[in-house]
């Protein structure tokens, strides 16, 4: 096992607030059993990974920070990410280029599939006010599972906006728009929100900004 590696994960474990860690290992309950995970310490999260991930423990963990809200440290500690490889006809290869390989002018992947847009606009307050109307009341499980917010900031936001849920899920966001500064796009929020239970609605409204 890469010395260097058991070093990153542990960096990024203690790079996480306590709720945060907590969040990261419920998450990995879906492909960890939840008794090895659950009660284990950073450093013990980090020899568990190596062993169940063999060479791609950062790429898991990078996937994982998506989720909660973490990019940031991805991109901190130059984490690998998940590579994205287009469904593609291997009998069909795109006759524009050699071996099907991707012509980068095309805007298409192999096979002549078109390939999906990419959208860098960062979301500005209308989209998350648009977003936090359909939150409802799970706005605070979001805030935690998939945001990577603190609970003491979302029993703050609640105080500050007793009467009005929509307010609440509005400064839930922007905190999180902060934390992200650049990479507040809607690729990023939706890749935050996909594995939550939402109003399919706001995955549809994040979809179509990506196309904008």
């Amino acid at each position: 096992m890469a010395r260097d590696e058991r070093a990153t994960l542990l960096e990024v474990h203690q790079a996480l607030s306590e709720e945060q860690f907590q969040n990261l290992k419920y998450l990995l309950g879906s492909k960890i059993p939840d008794g090895l995970v659950l009660q284990a310490s950073r450093p013990e999260l980090c020899l568990i990974l190596l062993q169940r991930f063999p060479g791609n423990s950062l790429r898991e963990i990078a996937r994982i920070l998506r989720q909660i809200g973490r990019s940031d440290l991805i991109q901190r500690f130059q984490l690998p990410l998940e590579e994205q490889i287009p469904e593609e006809n291997p009998r069909e290869p795109n006759r524009d280029t050699p071996n099907g390989t991707r012509d980068p002018t095309s805007g298409q992947h192999p096979g002549g599939i078109p390939a999906p847009p990419v959208n860098p606009r960062r979301l500005t307050e209308k989209d998350l006010m648009r977003v936090a109307k359909r939150l409802g009341k799970e706005w605070q499980e979001v805030g935690i599972l998939h945001l990577g917010l603190e609970q003491s900031r979302l029993d703050q936001i609640q105080e500050e906006n007793p009467n009005n849920s929509t307010m609440r899920s509005f400064e839930m966001l922007r905190d999180w728009q902060r934390r992200q500064r650049e990479e507040a796009t809607a690729s990023q929020l939706l890749a935050c929100l996909e594995d939550a239970h939402l109003d399919p609605e706001i995955l549809n409204f994040l979809q179509s900004l990506q196309g904008n």
